[in-house]
């Protein structure tokens, strides 16, 4: 019997182990962009569903809609979300148009959500999958 003999990891043995993380790796990534991509969007969602809400007390208040979102208690015009991935607008005085705006990596992962709008009457567009 032989006791020094080597015990170890063969070269296949370890390219086929990288072969099997590389192709799961190619399977999980787009899973994960597209989950970080439909998380960014409930931040614009949920930013849309806020400014919807202050333009229906403003208009409480003044029988008109703010034309302008520093009116509402927002800081900036546009209004950034915070954490940066949306930029809204609202616009209309007898009715408003709120259109949130993807910007930076959000706008490349996004692409079918680029922008999230709803209006006054309720329409939200442009697709139910965007506000899912």
């Amino acid at each position: 019997m032989n006791k020094n003999r080597l015990v170890g990891f063969t070269l296949i043995e370890a390219m086929i182990t990288v072969a099997i993380v590389g192709i799961l790796a190619a399977i999980a990534y787009p899973s994960y962009i597209d989950y970080i991509a439909k998380s960014a969007r409930s931040e614009g969602v949920a930013a849309v569903m806020r400014v919807a809400n202050l333009q229906e007390q403003y208009y409480l208040d003044n029988r008109a809609y703010a034309t302008d979102m520093t009116k509402l208690g927002l800081g900036t015009n546009p209004f950034v979300t915070e954490n940066g991935h949306y930029s809204l607008a609202s616009v209309g005085t007898s009715s408003f148009t709120i259109t949130a705006t993807a910007k930076g990596s959000q706008a490349s992962r996004d692409t079918t959500c680029g922008t999230i709008t709803m209006t006054s009457a309720g329409v939200k567009g442009p697709s139910a999958e965007c506000w899912k």
